[in-house]
């Protein structure tokens, strides 16, 4: 009955999602990043960045839709941090926009999952409702049951690389037999990779063949 409203400037439009064309145009796209760990480039055409060339990342290969900058920074703390849940809807709308031209889709999404205690103050994971749109687009299973996180870790945002590292090993673990043997591993940002990384692992040795990390935006 009513037309959308745009969640960046209030105004009414006819697009399909809640943003308007002309904000739409304004977001931060990551056009030129590396296909391992989804990093923005300064170059023309999408390569290998340097640390992936000495190290490369614990997973087949990783996709950022945005740089981490305003006004996206804006959407995921206002969904992290506010609790505002049509900027997931939105979110997990541009980012199925873009993964529905994937030749080889996965078997199941996976969202980086909370610790209880984390989970219980905050009441929602963000992964989970930014991949709830991006599972129903595309049409690929939403897994909540396989991977859990076993161990509280402090914030990654305050700690450096190696300390990020450090502070996700042995955090996770698979709970139960997972069947496929393609998965995505999805979250809102991905800074380091320390902690889709570490997720990546322990998939793998539960046999899982290929994961690939799917994240809004890049840091």
């Amino acid at each position: 009955m009513y037309p959308p409203t745009c969640l960046l400037c209030g105004d009414t439009h006819k697009e399909a999602i809640d943003l308007c064309l002309g904000c739409r145009k304004s977001l931060p796209y990551n056009t030129v990043a590396c296909p391992n760990c989804a990093i923005p480039l300064e170059t023309s055409v999408p390569e290998l960045c340097g640390n992936c060339q000495k190290n490369a990342p614990g997973f087949h290969s990783a996709f950022a839709l945005f740089r981490y900058e305003e006004p996206v920074r804006y959407l995921i703390h206002s969904l992290k941090f506010g609790a505002h849940y049509p900027c997931a809807r939105l979110l997990g709308a541009l980012l199925a926009e873009k993964l529905a031209t994937l030749n080889e889709k996965p078997h199941a999404i996976i969202p980086v999952p909370l610790h209880p205690s984390r989970y219980r103050w905050r009441g929602f994971n963000q992964a989970t409702e930014i991949a709830r749109t991006v599972s129903y687009r595309l049409g690929i299973p939403l897994d909540l049951r396989s991977c859990r996180r076993i161990r509280p870790t402090a914030a990654q945002a305050e700690l450096t690389a190696k300390q990020r590292r450090r502070n996700v090993r042995n955090a996770f673990a698979v709970e139960t037999a997972i069947q496929h043997r393609h998965v995505a591993i999805l979250d809102d940002v991905i800074t380091t990779c320390a902690t889709v990384g570490e997720l990546a692992k322990v998939l793998y040795r539960a046999g899982v063949l290929r994961v690939d990390v799917w994240a809004c935006a890049r840091a």
